[in-house]
């Protein structure tokens, strides 16, 4: 049998229906040798930090970093998710061959592996890679099926993010939670959410601290035409008063007028980031909105795949455009023209090394009943397509020079000579970049009266961000690019993928540190606070994010090693928590939720528990109880053997350290323990099987610990003496010493 797995059940019931696979039965779809199965997004997902080590669940500076050796997978804690890998995995267990039918693209081979890995399934993999989900596409994508290992460093890129993200943000939020949170809200720090709030919060105040610098502008209207003083603004009113007051009384003279032929291009297709700025312009549709609509678009095999970076075509789709046209039948009074003749092919559209895994958004050519924003939607990506097939717009760009009492004066239009594209569009305000004003005809040498003006203005401040123009900015790491040529060329740089830059923001206004402001964007108080609070350059920075961004597309490309690339993240997580524990200033940042201080110390007050009554840490269904020399749970000796001695070390250790031992993962550091007949300073913490042990404090200056073993004959320990450190076997054989 063959097994299909899909990464949702809508999309397994798409590939079932062209398989034959007609029984539904539990959790898949059954026929024809076919069994077609479906994960719900990610039923597998990384460890948690509880997962590695018990104590690592506790929220405590003392078990920063965290950095595990080697990253694991789970199945999701779900009971619906547990349910579903059981039917994979059993589907797996008969499979002759497993047909990866996972989104076909880096995320959708993360998922796919991690549960195709962790059910442990070790025969062979095929992968379908599609771009959409016609009938016509899944079974010309079942006829050329892949090995499953030709996508293997997409694998490893994604698992890459992953981790990644996993080491980053865990550590750097439980890092600035204790240090600046108070413990009483989480501030969540991100890879890519970080230095996307600090562009917000930079922007916010380069305007609150804008400050205005005077000009003046000297103008004239002539026949109905706004014309500008050649040479531009002035910033003294004097030296612009003097040639104000000289051109009034004087006629207006046509000096010159040129005329440049030029050509228009069509409006390029729409990659994901550029469908979503264009729908927040034009509709005021969120990035998130923009996603789902252009998903559900695909999943009703009205589009091609949504979740792509380029604006181009592979030469393979040229010979299906005209079909696509054709079947365009809403659209036929645009179609009409093209279908007549040999489709057009321009390299501006058509270019193999500008199309990766998939190609720009594009119709399928099936129509089906659509929803009123579906509908906007889709309507712009047929337009965009249809667009790119006609002849180009011919235009004359127009230079009129005029001139008053010898002071020259400019304005420039332009002519429409041959609309080509344009008629696609029912008005101007389809496109994007329409600021040419449209002239009257000037004839050189002709005069008449005019009207001068001299007018203060100020210089203005940047724009807040909305959401078309952050995620631009998102998208080039936060330069201000506005050629589509050179946004191209950045793209490999930019902050986050175009699959989650829209999930990025929702993040921002879920944690509350943005809010909306009619279309702008702006930080909370929140949000600046805990911007202003980083010190660390390196998490605020969308260049190197938007490096990380390019290593990982390298990993995709196999370029560079997925080790390389998580080595350079322990690193630099290493180095940050070292950085700011060393931090002497502590900040306390606004609460998001804004709750008056007296219901959190409430709450704190009602979470102190006793320890007799609680539960037993290690078997969890005894309680503890006060012995004579432990407390121990009440299970000891039958099922259990959880104690926890009065007396650690010859140190007595109290209940509330006991206490925070249960509920953090360890003791704060405690003196006065004995080792080898020393006084060591150390914290306590559980072992693998709930056994206390203890960790002496690290002396940072010598990097030795006391009571450690010695590191020349592994068999004494170390003891610190008056003027040095050295081996507890220092007069029985092992010549260890070294001076403070």
């Amino acid at each position: 049998m063959k097994v299909c797995i899909a990464e949702k059940p809508s999309v397994a019931r798409e590939i079932a229906s062209v398989l034959g696979a007609s029984t539904k039965r539990d959790g898949y779809f059954e026929g024809n040798g076919y069994a077609v199965t479906y994960t719900f997004g990610h039923l597998c997902t990384l460890y948690e930090p509880a997962d590695y080590k018990p104590y690592w669940k506790s929220w405590d500076l003392n078990n920063l970093p965290m950095l595990p050796e080697k990253f694991k997978v789970k199945v999701s804690d779900n009971d619906g998710i547990k349910k579903q890998f059981k039917i994979v995995k059993s589907l797996f267990d008969k499979a002759e061959v497993v047909i990866n039918c996972g989104d076909a693209g880096q995320e959708g081979e993360l998922i796919q592996r991690w549960v195709i890995n962790k059910a442990n399934y070790k025969g062979e993999v095929q992968r379908l890679w599609i771009s959409s989900l016609t009938t016509e596409a899944i079974k010309e994508g079942f006829n050329n099926l892949k090995p499953s290992k030709n996508y293997d460093n997409l694998f490893y890129a994604g698992f890459s993010r992953s981790i990644g993200d996993w080491l980053l943000g865990i550590n750097a939020t439980r890092l600035y939670t204790v240090k600046h949170g108070g413990y009483k809200q989480v501030l969540s720090v991100g890879r890519v959410q970080t230095p996307t709030l600090a562009m917000l919060v930079n922007r916010f105040k380069d305007i609150e601290n804008f400050k205005p610098q005077p000009y003046w502008e000297l103008q004239t209207m002539y026949r109905d035409t706004l014309f500008s003083y050649e040479e531009g603004r002035f910033y003294k009113m004097e030296d612009g008063e003097v040639l104000a007051n000289k051109v009034k009384d004087d006629d207006f003279e046509i000096v010159s007028v040129t005329k440049k032929k030029g050509t228009e291009y069509a409006p390029k297709l729409f990659d994901l980031t550029g469908l979503q700025v264009y729908c927040n312009k034009k509709f005021g549709f969120s990035a998130d909105d923009t996603l789902k609509i252009a998903q559900k678009l695909y999943e009703k095999k009205a589009v091609t795949y949504p979740r792509v970076d380029t604006t181009f075509l592979p030469n393979d789709v040229y010979p299906k455009v005209k079909r696509i046209l054709q079947q365009l039948t809403d659209y036929k009074n645009l179609t009409a023209p093209l279908l007549d003749k040999k489709i057009k092919k321009s390299s501006k559209v058509f270019n193999d090394k500008k199309v990766t895994d998939h190609h720009a958004i594009i119709p399928t050519g099936i129509q089906t009943n659509l929803q009123y924003n579906e509908q906007q939607v889709y309507d712009i990506i047929v337009k965009r397509f249809i667009a790119v097939f006609y002849d180009d717009c011919k235009v004359s760009n127009t230079t009129v020079i005029g001139k008053a009492a010898e002071v020259n004066f400019k304005t420039t239009g332009k002519e429409i000579l041959s609309k080509g594209w344009r008629v696609v569009f029912d008005t101007s305000t389809e496109l994007d970049n329409q600021k040419d004003k449209m002239l009257p005809t000037f004839t050189k040498g002709e005069k008449g009266p005019h009207q001068p003006s001299f007018l203060e203005k100020q210089t203005k401040p940047p724009n807040q961000f909305t959401e078309a123009s952050l995620l631009r900015a998102m998208e080039t790491a936060g330069k201000q690019v506005e050629d589509d040529e050179l946004r191209d060329l950045m793209k490999e740089n930019g902050i986050g993928r175009p699959s989650t830059r829209a999930n990025i923001i929702e993040t921002l206004f879920r944690r509350k540190y943005i809010k909306r402001n009619k279309k702008q964007i702006i930080p909370t108080i929140t949000g600046i606070q805990l911007i202003d609070t980083i010190q660390n350059e390196l998490l605020k920075s969308a260049e190197l994010t938007g490096t990380w961004e390019k290593q990982l597309k390298d990993i995709e490309k196999g370029d560079i090693s997925a080790a390389a690339f998580i080595k350079g993240m322990k690193r630099m997580v290493d180095a940050l928590v070292y950085e700011v524990r060393s931090e002497k200033v502590e900040t306390r940042i606004s609460a998001v939720n804004n709750k008056p201080a007296q219901s959190s110390k409430k709450k704190k007050k009602s979470n102190l528990k006793q320890l007799v009554g609680s539960s037993c840490p290690k078997c969890k269904s005894g309680e503890l109880i006060k012995g004579k020399s432990a407390y121990g749970c009440n299970l000891y000796g039958k099922t259990c053997d959880f104690t926890l001695p009065f007396k650690f070390a010859d140190k007595s250790i109290s209940e509330n350290q006991y206490l925070r031992l249960l509920s953090k993962g360890s003791t704060v550091n405690l003196k006065g323990f004995k080792v080898n007949e020393n006084t060591v300073e150390g914290l306590l913490r559980f072992d693998e099987n709930f056994k206390i042990k203890l960790e002496p404090k690290q002396d940072k200056k010598q990097n030795l610990k006391v009571g450690a073993p010695c590191p020349k004959c592994k068999t004494g320990s170390i003891l610190k003496g008056k003027t040095a450190f050295g081996c507890s076997n220092y007069k029985s054989g092992c010549d260890f010493r070294k001076r403070f």
